[in-house]
């Protein structure tokens, strides 16, 4: 089994306090499977091991009654929103859920933020998220608020320098997506050593390399295929060709890692050098019908302390 050194992993993964290890799960599953099967799922998660599970927020389920189920099904687990879209509901209604989450499960629950969703003609992602932090602070400074019994801690999503300065400055800290391990280096210059920085990566247990770039790149179409995300991978350093025709080798091979064991988790540990605190893995190529589960035991194995 591939060991994680127990000083590294007490030095990672720390988030203002709480320890969610250096490496932990993210999923799309919980965002469609029936209810029993999602509670089956993250309570197999805790018992293998894993201190955080991450998923997103798409067409599916409301984020933060989401993030209650789960932590209502566990005992230790953290359930972080990564990420939680602030047009999705008002900050008033954000701030009223994180701070009972936060009271009725002191130091498990994260609060992942993004602009995320469609392009918004006029509005500037940096000045919306801005001024939607600027009410969840009035919020909480607010004589009026509920005291939870432990803080809402919450993160950012963030590439560029200008919002990683923001969750720097406004939160614990910053979330990744889809990105390469030279952008892990940069976003850890732009946050300065003590903010929390969370990367997720994706990964595909498949030994042929036709079959895993046509996984890998199905995977990554509707991100290629959206100007806001094609932008970024323009700034991550990624050319035109680069881009098209569903992705070049070396963008797909950066962005997904995929073949044996040992050689995905050796490109995981490579975010960890470059100065990531926490990695959230993703699991793709999960034919219908079949569990990630069996996957995420065998990561667990190789990964967890």
């Amino acid at each position: 089994m591939i060991t994680v050194d127990d000083e590294e992993t007490k030095a990672m993964g720390s988030l203002d306090g709480l320890e969610l290890g250096t490496f932990g799960i993210y999923t799309f599953d919980f965002e469609h499977q029936p209810a029993a099967r999602v509670r089956a799922s993250v309570r197999e998660l805790e018992e293998q091991g894993w201190g955080a599970v991450w998923f997103p927020e798409v067409a599916g389920r409301e984020a933060l009654t989401l993030a209650g189920y789960l932590l209502a099904g566990t005992e230790r687990l953290h359930v972080v929103n990564g990420i939680a879209q602030i047009w999705s509901r008002q900050a008033r209604w954000t701030h009223g859920a994180a701070a009972l989450l936060a009271d009725a499960y002191p130091g498990r629950h994260v609060l992942g933020l993004g602009f995320g969703g469609r392009p918004r003609p006029g509005v500037k992602p940096l000045a919306a998220m801005a001024a939607y932090l600027d009410e969840l602070d009035a919020l909480e400074s607010s004589p009026d608020s509920p005291a939870p019994k432990a803080p809402i801690r919450r993160i950012l999503a963030a590439y560029g320098p200008k919002m990683l300065e923001l969750a720097r400055d406004r939160a614990a800290g910053a979330q990744t997506y889809h990105v390469n391990v030279a952008h892990t280096a940069q976003a850890r210059q732009a946050l300065g050593p003590d903010a929390f920085l969370a990367v997720e990566h994706a990964v595909l247990f498949e030994y042929d390399p036709v079959t895993a770039r046509a996984i890998a790149r199905e995977h990554l179409h509707p991100y290629l295929t959206t100007p806001y995300n094609i932008a970024k991978f323009r700034r991550l350093g990624y050319t035109e060709e680069d881009i098209a025709d569903g992705g070049s080798d070396r963008l797909v091979d950066d962005l997904v890692f995929w073949g044996d064991l040992e050689g995905i988790v050796e490109r995981l540990r490579g975010h960890v050098a470059a100065g990531a605190d926490h990695v959230a893995v993703q699991v793709i190529g999960i034919r219908p019908g079949e569990s990630a589960v069996p996957h995420w035991r065998r990561l667990g194995e190789a990964l967890l302390p």
